[in-house]
């Protein structure tokens, strides 16, 4: 995987800018530096995918939380945001926005490999296994494993990124069972990928906005005290031809 992966690298500090391109292309990627919001926007419509930002929060002139925001509306490339900000509250906020992981500075390069390699491997499409369905059914929603979609019962497409589809995809091939948040990160690849816990709780937070249509008391995916969360609907499989 990592021999074909690109990795863009937004950070204006010229010397830790250095430190990640230099790790991570000596770990087998493609790596473009860039700045700003505005270079990543060039290196987005340069043609070429990129499969990871690795983005800082503290850039000059628009900010990584905003740059965050706006690539997520029209992207679902990984995001790892970097920043001297630790609490917990700004670590909400980034994944909140749609970052997929969140590294704290100063940090070590080989934890930084790890959280990329973690986020672009759940952003892979898995094989399903033979016993899997292609397309799963849940009240009127049509979850399309292979072409990782999901569509409303109208027939309109409900863009997810890679976290909330393989979030989804769990709950569907687990209905009507209580998962706590251990249980989910070890379903999305193990938590020896160092995933920022609370992710798990922001990723289905967002998943229920684009689901659900009373925030204040979901119907699909249910809050279980102390427990973790469980799956309301029935899921059936969608009869080929």
């Amino acid at each position: 995987m990592d021999s074909l992966s690109r990795i863009a690298v937004v950070e204006d500090d010229p010397e830790i800018s250095r430190m990640m391109t230099a790790y991570m292309t000596d770990h087998g990627f493609e790596v473009t530096a860039a700045r700003s919001g505005r270079d990543l926007d060039r290196v987005m419509a340069s043609g070429n995918k990129i499969d990871c930002v690795i983005l800082d929060v503290g850039l000059p002139g628009e900010d990584g939380l905003s740059i965050c925001r706006r690539l997520r509306g029209k992207s679902t490339v990984p995001i790892i945001m970097v920043t001297g900000r630790g609490t917990d509250t700004d670590r909400i906020v980034g994944l909140e926005l749609g970052a997929d992981d969140y590294l704290p500075k100063p940090f070590n390069p080989r934890e930084l490999l790890a959280r990329v390699r973690a986020v672009m491997r759940r952003s892979v499409a898995p094989e399903p296994a033979e016993e899997t369905p292609r397309i799963l059914m849940f009240e009127g929603w049509r979850l399309d494993m292979s072409r990782r979609q999901l569509f409303a019962p109208d027939g309109a497409p409900r863009s997810l990124t890679s976290g909330e589809f393989n979030i989804l995809s769990i709950f569907c091939q687990n209905p009507r069972k209580v998962l706590s948040r251990d249980d989910l990160l070890d379903l999305l690849h193990g938590r020896a990928a160092a995933v920022f816990d609370r992710s798990i709780d922001v990723q289905i937070s967002r998943l229920r906005r684009k689901i659900e249509t009373n925030l204040k008391d979901p119907s699909f995916i249910k809050t279980v005290r102390y427990g973790g969360y469980f799956f309301t609907p029935l899921v059936s499989p969608l009869a080929e031809g």
